[in-house]
């Protein structure tokens, strides 16, 4: 039986907030709606995103253009080979006797510090230095100097990488991969799209700014919302036969993990809610599972030798996984 504890009211206001936001950031980024649409979900979700493409084709215009449609404190870090982990974090300073707190070590708060963070080309530091987000991202504290510090709600990071394939990058370590909810590979713009960027952008010469349409509170509270989305049963043991599936293909070296599964459910919840309801939907299982699993299944050596790569295993476990359906169940029974 579902239990409605979501207002109709409000399932509608959220469903135009996300429809508004969406359109916003479209007026800065030409890439498509889709992106906009899983960024929102996963930052609803209470996770992080990890964009990947090459470069020149608008990461950063979209991590900034979303940021700003927020009403959220944004940083920036630009990730080089040089970057140290206090760069990040930040590091206690002694003050001097000009200062009004003259002998004491005072806090310089690094940009992790903020509620949308942009972690630009992270992929071109080494691990030491992008590890330095782990307990940030899991956290949302960080560390330093053995005190600890709670970082602002809500708190986003959007890391952008190039291909590994491309000189001057490094793998990013399986345990930071799995941090991030959601790795979304961004493409070329349609022809029809790129010529509209051309149109606008080589009029003006700053980027064009978005309107803010959401603030801090109101996002929590959505988030608040998003737990409270009804989800079948069936619903879970169709997530947990999906995660099964990779786990045991005889291709996989490593399947989703249980962190996979929980934020997949997680997702789908907030999904639900920005599209005005609140409970889940088996296509909301399926839209999602490529970008929620695909970067936490690793392929066997064999594998990746035969040119098979995690999408086909994400395919054939959509294909083949069957969502079961019991008697009297689903959002309108009871």
């Amino acid at each position: 039986m579902s239990t409605h504890r979501i207002e109709p009211n409000a399932l509608s206001e959220i469903s135009a907030l996300a429809t508004e936001l969406v359109k916003e950031v479209s007026r800065a980024y030409f890439g498509g709606a889709a992106p906009i649409e899983l960024i929102l979900t996963s930052l609803m979700a209470r996770g992080h995103v990890l964009l990947e493409g090459v470069p020149g084709i608008a990461k950063t215009t979209l991590c900034k253009a979303f940021a700003s449609s927020l009403g959220c404190s944004y940083r920036r870090i630009q990730f080089t080979p040089d970057l140290l982990p206090s760069d990040i974090t930040g590091t206690f300073v002694f003050q001097g006797r000009d200062s009004t707190r003259a002998g004491e070590f005072v806090l310089r708060e690094g940009p992790i510090f903020a509620q949308v963070v942009l972690g630009d080309e992270i992929n071109r530091a080494p691990a030491k230095t992008q590890s330095a987000l782990l307990e940030a991202m899991q956290e949302r504290q960080v560390t330093i100097d053995g005190q600890t510090r709670a970082l602002p709600p809500p708190f986003l990071v959007l890391a952008t990488q190039n291909p590994i394939e491309h000189e001057g990058t490094y793998p990013l370590p399986e345990a930071q991969v799995d941090r991030f909810l959601m790795k979304i590979k961004l493409g070329y713009p349609t022809k029809e799209a790129e010529k509209q960027m051309l149109r606008i952008y080589s009029s003006v010469k700053d980027e064009i700014a978005t309107r803010q349409l959401l603030n801090p509170n109101t996002i929590v509270r959505i988030q608040e919302l998003a737990d409270l989305v009804h989800i079948e049963e069936e619903l879970l043991d169709y997530v947990l036969e999906l995660a099964q599936f990779t786990r045991t293909h005889r291709r996989v070296a490593i399947g989703a993990s249980p962190r996979a599964s929980l934020q997949l459910v997680n997702a789908a919840k907030a999904q639900a809610l920005l599209s005005g309801r609140d409970y889940v939907l088996p296509d909301d299982i399926r839209v999602l599972t490529p970008f929620v699993f695909g970067h936490r299944v690793i392929m066997s050596p064999e594998a990746e030798l035969e040119g098979h790569g995690e999408g086909v295993v994400i395919r054939e476990a959509l294909d083949r996984v069957p969502y079961r359906k019991s008697a009297g169940s689903g959002p309108q029974a009871g």
